[in-house]
């Protein structure tokens, strides 16, 4: 399949945390050709490919899921009341697209609240807190809406088609966070298939990482890795407003290292193996730190006895809402970089990190 065909896909598909279904199922078809497939019993999937059968587990995760709502009450007039499914920001809500998945079929529907013109004057500088929202999904009363198939705990999704941008490289899409991370999985695998690594490489997909790095614990646990990664979206510092103190990646500038957040602060060792590899091979990193927010490396680092962990990252624009921007040349530059690190991480180098 082409990159961009695969991207649309994986983007595309609705994975809300405790929903990744449709996710699962574009990556087991892209994974299942280049890999051993397993499942952990929330859904995560693990993919295991087996160089050196005796060598050192090298962990490898992005998450499936996005951030949205769930349906959680059907007024007397038809509209929805809704739970936050992940962090959102109440002012990026408003106004936008969502479908509620239903067993009857997909409904379409537009996030809503009081109008302005109505509104105090001074209500009007307020911003509206998601609590006073409501999803219209083009129905009358409560009824009506059953009859389309809602119930109470129905997923609902936010709208962005996949986009290719005026400049190609710049690529637009819901839920790269973290879909990215799962497309460099994918990647990685396929680098691979052909060369020699010297341990057992572990690409994972983990589930409900925005409600609190949960499919990251038990697939962890599933595979007792040696050394660990997470693959998450970071903040970009190139848009207008920004200040170089609150976040410094730009978009096209290459991968970003991790350097703290607040679930966990990465091993210096693998760190600094990160850094040697990437210069050796030519590949320019950025550097980040989010004082808020966690990835799944918090939960792999604490593994049984401690699990070397780092994150990579690319800059990203707009995160946490409906729509979101990558660059090309970033994802690239992790696909990269992590394949030639997984092909230097032999039982030597991994125990060199703890010593």
């Amino acid at each position: 399949m082409e990159q961009l065909e695969f991207f649309k896909q994986l983007t595309e598909a609705t994975g809300l945390p405790g929903y990744e279904h449709e996710v699962r199922n574009v990556l087991e078809q892209a994974m299942a050709p280049l890999a051993e497939l397993d499942h952990d019993n929330l859904g995560s999937l693990i993919a295991r490919k087996a160089g050196d059968a005796t060598g050192p587990k090298i962990m490898l995760a992005g998450h499936m899921d996005e951030i949205g709502f769930m349906v959680t009450q059907i007024t007397d007039k038809g509209f929805l009341r809704f739970q936050t499914l992940g962090g959102w920001w109440d002012q990026v809500m408003l106004a936008q697209r969502v479908v509620v998945k239903t067993r009857k079929g997909d409904l379409p529907g537009v996030i809503g609240s009081k109008p302005p013109h109505v509104l105090a004057p001074e209500d009007r500088k307020k911003m509206v807190e998601k609590r006073e929202m409501f999803i219209d999904i083009g129905v009358s009363s409560k009824e009506e809406a059953e009859e389309k198939g809602v119930v109470p705990g129905d997923p609902i999704v936010p709208v962005c088609p996949f986009t290719v941008m005026a400049n190609e490289k710049y690529l637009l899409a819901k839920a790269w966070d973290n879909r990215f991370g799962c497309a460099v999985v994918v990647e990685v695998l396929k680098a691979l298939q052909n060369e020699p690594h010297p341990n057992v490489f572990y690409g994972v997909a983990t589930v409900q990482e925005e409600v609190g790095l949960r499919g990251a614990q038990t697939s962890a646990y599933a595979i007792g890795p040696d050394v660990g990664f997470a693959l998450d979206v970071s903040i970009a510092g190139d848009t207008p407003g920004m200040k170089p103190n609150e976040a410094v990646a730009e978009l096209g500038k290459g991968p970003v290292v991790m350097l703290y957040d607040a679930s966990m602060v990465p091993h210096v060792g693998l760190r600094n193996l990160v850094l040697d590899v990437a210069k050796e091979e030519g590949i320019a990193v950025q550097f980040d730190a989010m004082a808020a927010g966690g990835t799944d490396a918090g939960r792999i680092h604490l593994h049984g006895k401690g699990v070397p962990s780092l994150v990579l990252s690319v800059p990203t624009r707009y995160i946490h809402s409906h729509a979101s921007i990558i660059h090309r040349d970033d994802f690239d530059g992790v696909v990269k970089l992590m394949t030639a690190v997984v092909k230097r991480l032999d039982w030597n180098t991994v125990k060199g990190l703890t010593r």
